[in-house]
């Protein structure tokens, strides 16, 4: 329902579990596969030459946070996705927001941070998220427009992730398992989907972001 998080969920689990690049395309498949039963109609609600702008910007960033990745130890990817998912609900709720004008650059810019970030720990939402949280952009657009720039994320990424050789069979199954699932949550987040509830659904996101990333830190071992 809030049109983010999957990753910020996900990957502090998975990366007890896999490593770095498996945790990557596993979630890059069932996420993939998440948004198809309402793409169309999130379409409509967004404006696609801002998620255009976002996307170039991600798309030369992207290789340089996959190279950085590929150097990470386990340990240290796991911690850098725990303190990344812990630090968005934690700025927004102590307000830091972006307060300058949405301008192409901006955007291009918040663009490439998402593709860098999302390289190098599998969470390319925090920029995005920031920098719309302080629009007087309807929820509803806010919503879209992530959807559809993380669903892009996606598929870029999982395309470089075969580009250089990394895509392995088995985390690309185990994605399409949970696909089902990860469509299943979509669909029913957005029959609960209320604008005017906005402040209900971020207060459950950042407890369940929070909690994920709690436990998915390495002090656990």
């Amino acid at each position: 329902f809030s049109g983010f998080g999957t990753a910020l969920v996900f990957l502090p689990v998975a990366g007890q579990f896999l490593s770095p690049i498996w945790a990557l395309t596993v979630l890059t498949v069932m996420d993939a596969f998440g948004p198809l039963p309402t793409l169309r109609k999130t379409v409509k609600s967004a404006a696609l030459k801002d998620v255009q702008r976002l996307w170039f910007g991600m798309v030369l960033a992207l290789p340089l946070g996959l190279l950085v990745l590929t150097q990470l130890d386990p340990w240290v990817f796991r911690t850098l996705v725990s303190v990344a998912a812990l630090c968005v609900p934690l700025l927004l709720l102590a307000g830091l927001r972006y307060t300058g004008p949405m301008t192409p650059p901006v955007m291009l810019a918040t663009g490439a941070a998402s593709g860098f970030l999302g390289g190098v720990a599998g969470v390319p939402g925090p920029p995005v998220i920031l920098l719309y949280m302080a629009s007087t952009s309807a929820p509803a657009l806010i919503r879209a427009n992530t959807m559809i720039f993380l669903f892009l994320f996606d598929l870029t990424l999982l395309a470089f992730i075969g580009l250089t050789g990394q895509l392995d069979a088995l985390p690309v199954m185990i994605g399409l398992l949970m696909a089902l699932p990860t469509m299943l949550g979509t669909v029913i987040g957005t029959a609960i989907f209320h604008p005017d509830r906005a402040r209900l659904y971020r207060g459950a996101g950042y407890i369940i972001v929070m909690a994920s990333a709690l436990r998915g830190l390495p002090i656990w071992g």
